[in-house]
């Protein structure tokens, strides 16, 4: 018998992948979208289209003193999870009914959007405890689970 990921396993270690992509100096984050077992579209954190990446010209979260967790308006970067919302709907792709799987549980602010989007379930890799994001996410009924890898 063939030793074969589960689809949450799967799934995650793509996210992973796309995380390698982030050009965040602070934390590499990355998200997939996911319906029926088909990849919808990938996110991770950075720079937006165009501008120049925080390697080149320094983080403003750090050059600030910005702790982490708060004032996210106050970054040139873009969540991983805003990003997959974003390429999906710019390539016109579908997501409502679908599942987001991320590096880090989700902001308060990617928490919103996600919700407007129609996602149903997040699953996610790592803690980031946003008390006002459980609460809207609760609220809004968006399943979420704290993936545990069977063999990672």
């Amino acid at each position: 018998m063939i030793d074969r990921p589960s689809w949450d396993d799967y799934f995650m270690t793509i996210t992973r992948q796309v995380a390698t992509r982030s050009t965040c100096l602070r934390r590499h984050c990355g998200a997939v979208i996911v319906k029926d077992r088909r990849l919808l579209a990938t996110g991770y954190n950075g720079t937006p289209m165009g501008l120049r990446h925080c390697e080149e010209v320094g983080c403003l979260r750090e050059q600030r003193g910005i702790a982490s967790g708060s004032h996210h308006e106050l970054c040139r970067g873009i969540h991983a999870e805003q990003n997959a919302v974003v390429q999906a709907a710019l390539h016109g792709v579908a997501i409502g009914g679908s599942t987001i799987y991320t590096t880090h549980q989700p902001c308060v602010q990617c928490a919103k959007i996600l919700i407007n989007a129609g996602i149903v379930e997040i699953v996610y890799g790592d803690a980031y405890p946003d008390p006002l994001s459980e609460e809207m996410l609760a609220e809004s009924g968006v399943a979420r689970r704290l993936h545990s890898p069977a063999d990672c």
